[in-house]
């Protein structure tokens, strides 16, 4: 054999178009009660839609990822039937595993290569083959601890990453969370996507972390972030999402009947007794709003749900799979109609909405909604739920941290590093799961920086979080994040 021979690379993989089906409830079974909606592969699929990797040199699917998970080292390991060595890759740099491959809006899949020929690879359900296959029992492990205490303000995505990037690193964290569980808007994804019983048994892998959780108390109301910094946090993160609605601003929004979205979702998660009417009117075009529509349509007793949206279809920020999922399950969707008022007396009976033509584009680069003039017309429900967005509730929070509330609703902090002007005072958050996830992961380095410099050390990378010694780097092949 010729030098030039051995040292020819392999062959690429041919690309292969078609996805292994993922097996999932048929619409007319789901919509009885709030089964999961989707099944895990089985074992021999999982490897068969493994290998339809083509392993690319440069991950566009970890690029891609906004906490740079290493899908295409998991999906090879799937590949090879080395399940354990996936899912222990999937947990090294995901510590909230478990309710992504249920519910991550799976940003590596739109930056998949085979997407240009087919259908991309289920890159987020080999994440659950890997975890539900592999050995994902895994406890993580802490570095020398550095005898300094970090409070982190809100149990949310954001704040579990924050406290599990810290963690890892040997710090002493304290997790302030208002509900009585963790999990934050996590706790308003209805149960057919995801279940808490996932998000505690990502938590239990904490359980040799550093890490007190006080539920039950709000920091803001009780306890102002300053005041953590005089009982001896030497650094405070806010993460406290968006847990506040947003209303109409219409008459009739206080009637009977009518429901803030995150409450009621909040309400059914719990376990509480949710009655709706036999007509339900939803208000909204987000995910909160496909979380809504989905959730009625199994709670009501005339399965008759609507959504009314300001609008066009193409335009909907939500989840295309969600709205996909919607639209099987029998929803009526009303695009281009707006909000005018909310009709009933003792209980709502109706909303009353108004044509919209698209206009030019506005600030978030839509087509800007334009009442038509005349055409009023009244939706007959008699339950109406808002999903028109969320924010931060800010209450007792300073001016002094001069906190930015970004697009989303949810509070920043204005320096470098997601830092505020008051010393060792921090707020970060993200539009999805992922996203705050992966802000936190900057915050929680701009931390450890912060925490460093009194003990005269430089701060480093992500220590192994199984206590290997080595530390978080990038997969060969990677140049930049596709996403900032």
């Amino acid at each position: 054999m010729s030098a030039s021979a051995a040292a020819a690379p392999p062959p690429v993989p041919k690309l292969n178009p078609v996805r292994v089906p993922i097996p999932e409830e048929t619409p007319e079974v789901r919509i009885e009660d709030f089964r999961e909606i989707q099944h895990p592969y089985t074992l021999e699929d999982a490897v068969l839609e493994a290998k339809r990797c083509i392993q690319c040199r440069r991950p566009w699917c970890v690029e891609a990822c906004p906490i740079t998970q290493d899908c295409r080292e998991y999906i090879k390991k799937v590949a090879d039937r080395d399940f354990d060595g996936a899912a222990r890759v999937t947990l090294e740099g995901n510590p909230l595993a478990t309710s992504l491959c249920k519910v991550c809006y799976r940003y590596c899949e739109d930056s998949c290569v085979v997407k240009k020929k087919g259908v991309p690879i289920a890159i987020r359900h080999l994440k659950r083959a890997a975890l539900e296959i592999g050995n994902s029992d895994l406890v993580y492990v802490p570095s020398k601890p550095r005898g300094q205490r970090v409070a982190v303000v809100g149990a949310g995505p954001a704040g579990l990453m924050v406290a599990w990037e810290l963690g890892i690193r040997g710090y002493s964290v304290t997790v302030f969370e208002q509900e009585p569980r963790a999990g934050g808007l996590m706790q308003t994804i209805p149960a057919y996507r995801m279940s808490d019983a996932d998000v505690q048994r990502d938590r239990a892998r904490f359980r040799n972390l550093d890490i007190t959780w006080v539920p039950g108390t709000k920091i803001g109301r009780e306890f102002s972030p300053e005041h953590l910094r005089e009982q001896g946090y030497l650094a405070v993160v806010i993460t406290v999402g968006t847990s506040a609605h947003k209303t109409l601003g219409v008459p009739g929004e206080n009637l009977p009947g009518v429901h803030p979205a995150l409450e009621l979702l909040h309400r059914v998660n719990r376990g509480e007794t949710v009655a709706l009417g036999r007509k339900v009117v939803v208000v909204g075009g987000g995910d909160v709003a496909m979380d809504s529509i989905r959730t009625a349509i199994r709670l009501s007793a005339g399965k008759d749900v609507t959504l009314v949206y300001r609008r066009s279809r193409s335009e909907m920020p939500a989840d295309h799979e969600e709205l996909h999922g919607a639209e099987e399950e029998g929803i009526h969707f009303l695009y281009q109609r707006a909000p005018v008022r909310i009709e009933g007396t003792a209980h709502v009976t109706g909303l009353v909405v108004q044509t919209m033509e698209l206009g030019p584009p506005d600030a978030s680069g839509r087509r800007a909604p334009v009442p038509v003039a005349g055409s009023e017309t009244t939706i007959p429900c008699d339950t109406l739920i808002i999903a028109v967005g969320q924010r931060a509730d800010l209450e007792g929070f300073s001016p002094e941290l001069q906190l930015k509330v970004a697009g989303g609703g949810w509070p920043e902090g204005p320096l470098p590093g997601f830092a505020t002007p008051v010393p060792g005072v921090f707020a970060v958050g993200g539009r999805s799961v992922v996203y705050a996830m992966g802000a936190a992961m900057d915050a929680a380095a701009a931390v450890d920086a912060y925490l460093c410099q009194p003990r005269g050390e430089t701060a480093g990378a992500r220590p192994d979080p199984f206590g290997s010694g080595g530390t978080f780097s990038r997969p060969a092949g990677y140049t930049k994040p596709i996403r900032a």
